[in-house]
């Protein structure tokens, strides 16, 4: 049986539960889509009342963390805030809104990108079109799915602004989930240059207006298909 836990009651308690519960989602202790102990077994652990224990959840539910099922448990749903935003995104809004976001994370990165990527930034980020293209071309969707996004991903690395890194890497699932797959229809240009070839060529010429453009043109394309499912 787990120890009672022990709190300093410096602050409001419910902030001490809340941030206790949180760094056991946040260590992978409570896996994601797993269901956390019950009500019962938090209070006798944490030694708090009902009140205490749900203001906590309800804390860590209202930022995506949690999702409190009726009769069944409460489940973790993201390991930190940003994710659990993205979640919320992807319930609540559109294909399109989606893609909005988009307009102005990788323009940015983009732009970032084009002046302060390394010699083995650019080196990945070809190794990845090259991966990307060789996956579309044998019909492998997953494949080319996961080298995109990689490709994505290094590009926000290389802008050099960690925050834009850790918001855009939050956003996996919503950027290259189940609604990339429902584009991936007939006539889709999977090796589309604009935002890709096209972006590499700009960072590489320290081009950050050229880089931001290719990224706009790439959107465009992806928003008016979008906007046909």
């Amino acid at each position: 049986m787990s120890s009672v836990q022990n709190f300093s009651h410096r602050g409001p308690l419910s902030h001490e539960v809340t941030d206790w519960l949180r760094e056991r989602i946040v260590s992978g202790q409570w896996p994601r889509d797993e269901r956390i102990p019950s009500e019962f077994e938090l209070m006798e652990q944490l030694h708090v009342s009902r009140g205490t224990l749900r203001e906590a959840i309800k804390a860590l539910s209202h930022v995506g963390m949690l999702e409190v099922l009726r009769g069944d448990g409460t489940y973790v749903r993201a390991t930190n805030e940003f994710d659990g935003a993205a979640q919320q995104v992807y319930r609540e809004h559109k294909d399109t809104d989606v893609l909005q976001l988009r307009f102005a994370l990788d323009t940015q990165a983009a732009r970032l990108a084009a002046l302060n990527a390394d010699a083995r930034a650019k080196a990945m980020l070809r190794e990845l079109l090259d991966e990307r293209r060789r996956a579309w071309q044998s019909k492998d969707t997953q494949g080319w799915i996961d080298a995109d996004w990689q490709f994505h991903l290094v590009v926000a690395e290389a802008s050099g602004n960690r925050l834009l890194h850790e918001v855009y890497t939050s956003f996996n699932d919503i950027f290259h989930g189940t609604k990339m797959h429902q584009r991936l229809l007939g006539g889709f240009d999977g090796c589309l240059a604009a935002g890709h070839e096209e972006l590499l060529a700009a960072i590489e010429g320290r081009d950050e207006e050229k880089a931001a453009a290719t990224v706009q043109a790439n959107l465009d394309y992806c928003m008016s298909w979008a906007q046909r499912s």
